[in-house]
């Protein structure tokens, strides 16, 4: 469908959804977006609902300016992706025991590594530099540089909430694993200490959401703040990078290398902000909830537990900053699914997958998220479609 507009404070916001199903909070906070001083442009994927900070699902180009909140704690969260040579024919027909040799590699939930992870033992590993990358944690915001330790042991570690691994099969029958995660505890911390910085700033005091405080171009904030968001996003980027190489340990070990072997990593962020430039003119892009889709650029979309991923290419429609939704995007909230749904619910709606079916994880049962196909086809001006993926295994924090 072609985007629609509605107006806005300083910019027009275009929508690839219908403005009518989108919350009165969710559309109060992005027309709070386009009144700020510094907007360039706002794009609204069809994955969107209500966030802290900013709106799930949101494209905010700014001119020498950015907002920490928008971005948000998990910076850097995204997706990675890699197709396998094994088929659902070599998969056994009790998925229990791989499932439980994953869960066995990598951390969920809170946990983390016992003894840090060696890269140089992970063969599938193709991240390199990695001494001059923690060299650099010297570097960031003092509250931080004590965390080493910590961030070490929680590097190729799950997390909870919507974070999952999953072993994938596409519609050919071909194996996939794709994984969500993001920067862990490290990234949280240095989002908390700069949105509370920049909520103290004198040219935020008067913005009609204290959420959007921004640091401005030419400070020693905004040049500390970039310093740790570029370091925050590289720490998630190689989480996910070490993540799938121990889950791809696994899977090679299981199989035998000579059944076993492994394409090309698909990885994307959909938290996080890039220097991009439109009609000539450089701007700080934020992607809260949405991937990059330019000509070309390969993406992951996923739905929810037992909804299938769509790996997709951009289509590079500038109208949406070359943009995508980042999956299909809750209905409702984690309280309301709490409420609104029982175990055996989620019993029948994980039909198929293996996966937890228990209360703690209730809130990401697949009937809380929006429906998958719908928000592709308000889409198809945005990407294009190069597999669709269904669930064997998901694993949850």
């Amino acid at each position: 469908m072609p985007y629609q507009t509605l107006k806005g404070g300083r910019v027009p916001i275009r929508m690839w959804t219908d403005p009518g199903a989108v919350e009165d909070v969710a559309l109060e906070q992005l027309q709070n977006v386009s009144r700020l001083p510094w907007i360039e442009g706002l794009a609204v994927m069809p994955d969107v609902h209500y966030g802290k900070g900013a709106t799930v699902g949101s494209v905010i180009a700014m001119r020498d300016a950015v907002s920490p909140a928008a971005v948000g704690v998990d910076i850097g969260c995204g997706m990675t992706a890699v197709k396998s040579s094994l088929t659902v024919e070599d998969m056994p027909d009790d998925l229990a025991k791989l499932r439980s040799k994953l869960e066995k590699a990598i951390p969920v939930g809170r946990g983390s590594h016992k003894d840090a992870v060696d890269p140089s033992g992970l063969p599938n590993l193709k991240e390199r530099g990695w001494y001059d990358f923690w060299k650099e944690l010297d570097e960031l915001h003092p509250a931080v540089r004590g965390r080493l330790g910590r961030a070490r042991s929680q590097l190729g570690s799950l997390g909870s909430g919507n974070h999952f691994i999953e072993l994938c099969a596409d519609d050919d029958g071909a194996i996939w694993l794709v994984l969500h995660s993001g920067s862990r505890n490290i990234g949280k911390e240095l989002a908390e200490h700069h949105v509370e910085a920049a909520r103290k700033l004198p040219h935020n005091q008067d913005l009609p959401d204290k959420d959007l405080a921004v640091f401005l171009a030419g400070t020693v904030k905004m040049d500390a703040y970039r310093r740790d968001l570029f370091w925050a996003q590289d720490y998630a980027r190689r989480n996910r990078a070490v993540m799938m190489a121990l889950a791809q340990n696994v899977m090679t070990r299981a199989f035998g290398e000579k059944r076993c072997r492994w394409g090309e990593v698909i990885s994307c962020h959909h938290n996080y902000v890039a220097e991009e430039t439109y009609d000539g003119v450089e701007l700080l892009v934020t992607r809260k909830g949405a991937i990059r889709a330019g000509a070309g650029d390969l993406g992951i979309i996923p739905g929810s537990m037992a909804t299938g991923t769509y790996i997709v290419r951009g289509l590079g429609n500038e109208a949406a900053f070359n943009s995508a939704s980042h999956g299909a995007g809750r209905k409702m909230s984690r309280n309301k699914a709490r409420k609104a749904f029982t175990v055996e619910d989620l019993v029948e709606q994980t039909k198929g997958v293996e996966c937890r079916k228990d209360g703690g994880v209730l809130d990401e049962i697949p009937g809380a998220y929006k429906d998958l196909e719908t928000v592709m086809e308000s889409q198809a001006d945005l990407v294009e479609v190069v597999a669709h993926l269904r669930q064997l295994i998901c694993i949850k924090g």
